[in-house]
């Protein structure tokens, strides 16, 4: 597999005590973080507004702190039961990691071949979550970016007919913030019977009329779906993922895992995690919230000219109109103490992508960006 030439600032950083996979390789980039102390409107991160689930609090207050003399439950069976609840499937069919990144490097490990069939890829949207070439060179996984359309969109006929060791797609995609529906999410199963699929639904909870691809499990054994606890439970800092399958793809995962780091997941993450699950209406009510200032912010980000898809993640798209460049605008309010995040790649590099806060913080993040336009 060939590897990219990569800037002089990371070649800089190589090591004679590295081996020649970590020297050669290019890191996932995660959004800015404040310095402690300083006060920032923080919109970088994808990071939920609103505090997890007061059952969480209840059951911090509540957990028997000798239990962590222990190691915790390996398959980390109370919160597979609380997600079979939750998505109506059997606890066998959930397998639960540490944070979804880990889940979902598990997949790649798990599902997309390296030594057989090396002439096959794994099939990658090329503009989508920038982990997945980092998977594909960590892993020695070859990988195929397929574009999108001109609007962003994925056009699943360009995932059907392809010779793959595998599919990868973020829905809704990252940073574009644009869903696929169901029908187009069956179709890429329909056309790809011999390889897995992994559908990536860390944001799915943001899309209005959105049916998860985990209510086709029992139709397609190929069929995985990764989510996360991090976004629409507000639980970024506990570090719990989870995916939804056919048992035979579970079972795979749990031999990865087994082979790797037999307990992911703490005994406090899993008693946290299962009171978040379990508390449905705390999720649905900050879903509305969120979803409700993130349609007010794009119809006002639109009467001042700029230019974004229909937003199904807790994030907006945002092309600046003209005048401003999307990189200045984002310099600008960095200087403001408004942290977005600005990708330096091309065909995005004229965008930003927004995570939507509170309508406090939305409402300044607003008047900020009136000064500068």
């Amino acid at each position: 597999m060939s590897r990219r030439i990569y800037p002089r600032e990371v070649i800089r950083k190589m090591s004679k005590y590295w081996n020649k996979l970590i020297n050669s390789i290019e890191p996932y980039t995660a959004g800015e973080q404040p310095k402690p102390g300083q006060r920032i409107i923080k919109l970088n991160t994808n990071e939920n507004p609103y505090s997890p689930s007061p059952m969480c609090k209840k059951a911090l207050e509540e957990f028997d702190i000798s239990l962590l003399r222990l190691y915790p439950n390996t398959d980390s069976r109370m919160v597979c039961e609380a997600v079979a609840e939750v998505d109506n499937v059997s606890p066998e069919n959930v397998f639960v990691g540490n944070g979804s990144d880990e889940v979902l490097a598990l997949c790649w490990q798990t599902f997309f071949e390296k030594d057989i069939n090396t002439d096959k890829a794994v099939l990658i949207p090329s503009i989508s979550y920038s982990f997945y070439p980092v998977y594909a060179d960590f892993y020695s996984v070859r990988a195929q970016k397929v574009p999108l359309k001109d609007d962003f969109t994925i056009d699943p006929s360009d995932y059907c007919g392809k010779d793959n060791c595998g599919i990868s797609i973020a829905n809704p995609n990252a940073p574009t913030s644009i869903a696929m529906s169901l029908d187009d999410i069956r179709k890429i199963l329909n056309a790809n019977k011999d390889s897995v699929v992994l559908i990536d639904e860390a944001y799915a909870a943001f899309a209005e009329g959105y049916t998860s691809a985990a209510t086709l499990i029992n139709e397609y054994k190929n069929l995985i779906v990764v989510r996360t606890l991090s976004k629409s439970y507000g639980l970024a800092g506990l570090r719990l993922g989870y995916a939804i399958g056919d048992k035979e793809l579970i079972e795979g995962l749990k031999r990865a895992r087994d082979s790797f780091n037999s307990y992911p997941a703490d005994a406090l993450a899993q008693t946290l995690a299962t009171a978040a699950l379990k508390d449905r209406e705390n999720f649905e009510r900050n879903r509305q919230k969120l979803i409700s200032t993130r349609n007010r912010v794009t119809k006002e980000l639109r009467a001042m000219g700029f230019t974004l898809p229909d937003s199904s993640t807790n994030f907006v798209f945002a092309k600046p109109p003209s005048g401003i460049t999307a990189e200045s605008l984002y310099k600008n309010l960095k200087a403001k103490g408004i942290l977005v995040r600005y990708f330096n790649k091309p065909l995005i590099n004229e965008y930003l992508r927004i995570s939507i806060g509170t309508d406090e913080e939305m409402d300044e993040f607003l008047k900020a960006v009136r000064e500068e336009i």
